[in-house]
C-alpha cells in the first residue's frame, strides 16, 4: 500500500523510509523525492567506460606531457606580456585536461610526470588569479599545485607553491602567517633545491618580513638572497622553469622590499634594475614603475614619484592587473 500511495503521489516519503529506499535503489535522496533519475549504466559499460580512460591515462607518452609543458610555457609567455584577464578559458581546460590525465593513471611511473606538469600548470594558474583579483580561486589552485607536487615526490615545485600561496596570506593582511608559511617551505625544501630557488625563498621571506614589521629579520633574508643567487646573466632555473631569477630581478626585488622598510636606498636598486629590465616582462616592469613611486614618496621627491605613477597606470591598464592597478591607486591617494 505504501508503494503505490508513494508512486502515485498520495503519500510523501518520510525520513525513516527514505534511509531504507536509498541503499535498497542506490538512489540520491533528490532521485528518490522526485528529482531527475541519473542514467545508470549496466555495470559492464561502467566498467568500460572506467577502463577505458585508465588505458588512455596509461598511453601519457613523453611526448604528450612535453605537449602539456609547452602549453604552460606559452600560456606564462602570454601572460608576462598581455596579463592573465584574457587567459582564464585557456587555463581552466588546460588544467582539467591535466588533471584528468593525472585522475586515471593507475602506476608511479605514468603519474610522475603528469603530476609534475600539473604543479608547474597549477600554480602559473594561481599566480595569474591573484593578478586578476580572484584570490580564491588562486588558493584552490595552489591547494592542487601542492597535492601534484606531492604526488611528484617533487620537493621543489611543493615549496614552490607554498611560497607562492604565502603572498595570498600576505594580501589578506595576514603577513604573520604568510612569513610562516614561507618558512616552512623552506624547511620543506632543506638542501634538496636548486641554488635559485633557495634564492627565490629567501627573497620571498624578505618580503614577507617587510610586511610583517621584521626589518632585521627582512635585511638578513635579503642577504642570503644574495648570497645564495648564482653568478651570470642567465635568469631562468632549468630544474624549474616558473623561476625567474638573476642579479638584477634580485636588485629589483631588493629594492621593492627596502621601499616597504621605507629605506631611502630603494632609488639606487630600483633605477639599476630599470635599466636591464626585460621589455617583454611588461606586467614586472609595471611594479618596477610602482616600487618607485614608493621609493621617492619615501624621499619626498613628489615630481619623481608622478612621473613613475603614470608608467605604472599605463603598464598596469595594459595587462589589466587588478593587482597592480589597485597598488596604483593606493599610491596615487599619497600623492
Amino acid at each position: 500500500m505504501y508503494v503505490s500511495e508513494w508512486e502515485n503521489g498520495k503519500r510523501a516519503i518520510s525520513d525513516r523510509y527514505a534511509v531504507i529506499l536509498r541503499a535498497l535503489l542506490g538512489l540520491t535522496d533528490g532521485e528518490l523525492r522526485g528529482g531527475p533519475l541519473a542514467a545508470a549504466p549496466s555495470m559492464a559499460d561502467g566498467y568500460d567506460d572506467l577502463l577505458s580512460r585508465i588505458d588512455s591515462a596509461s598511453s601519457v607518452s613523453e611526448s604528450m606531457v612535453k605537449t602539456f609543458n609547452d602549453q604552460t610555457e606559452l600560456l606564462r609567455t602570454m601572460d608576462r606580456q598581455m596579463g592573465a584577464s584574457g587567459l582564464v578559458d585557456q587555463m581552466t581546460g588546460h588544467l582539467g585536461a591535466l588533471e584528468d590525465a593525472l585522475n586515471f593513471a593507475v602506476l608511479p611511473s605514468t603519474r610522475r610526470p603528469v603530476a609534475l606538469a600539473l604543479a608547474g600548470a597549477s600554480t602559473l594558474a594561481a599566480w595569474q588569479a591573484i593578478d586578476s583579483g580572484a584570490v580564491e580561486r588562486a588558493w584552490r589552485h595552489y591547494e592542487l599545485a601542492k597535492r601534484a607536487a606531492r604526488d611528484a615526490e617533487a620537493p621543489m615545485y611543493l615549496a614552490h607553491a607554498m611560497a607562492e600561496q604565502a603572498y595570498v596570506l600576505c594580501e589578506a593582511g595576514r603577513a604573520p602567517l604568510g612569513l610562516e608559511l614561507v618558512r616552512d617551505a623552506q624547511r620543506t625544501l632543506g638542501q634538496a633545491g636548486s641554488p635559485r630557488l633557495r634564492a627565490w625563498l629567501y627573497a620571498a621571506e624578505a618580503e614577507l618580513c617587510a610586511h610583517a614589521g621584521m626589518p632585521d629579520d627582512c635585511l638578513r633574508a635579503l642577504d642570503a638572497a644574495g648570497a645564495s643567487i648564482p653568478p651570470g646573466s642567465e635568469d631562468r632555473d632549468p630544474d624549474m622553469l616558473s623561476i625567474f631569477l638573476n642579479g638584477s630581478h634580485l636588485a629589483r626585488w631588493r629594492g621593492n622590499i627596502l621601499a616597504l622598510l621605507g629605506d631611502g636606498d630603494a632609488v639606487t636598486s630600483l633605477y639599476s634594475a630599470l635599466e636591464v629590465v626585460d621589455p617583454t616582462f611588461v606586467r614586472a616592469k609595471a611594479g618596477l614603475h610602482a616600487d618607485l613611486v614608493q621609493a621617492h614618496l619615501v624621499r619626498a621627491e613628489y615630481d619623481e614619484a608622478n612621473t613613475h605613477l603614470r608608467q605604472a597606470r599605463l603598464l598596469a591598464s595594459r595587462t589589466s592587473s587588478v593587482r597592480q592597478r589597485r597598488r596604483v591607486d593606493l599610491l596615487s591617494a599619497r600623492l
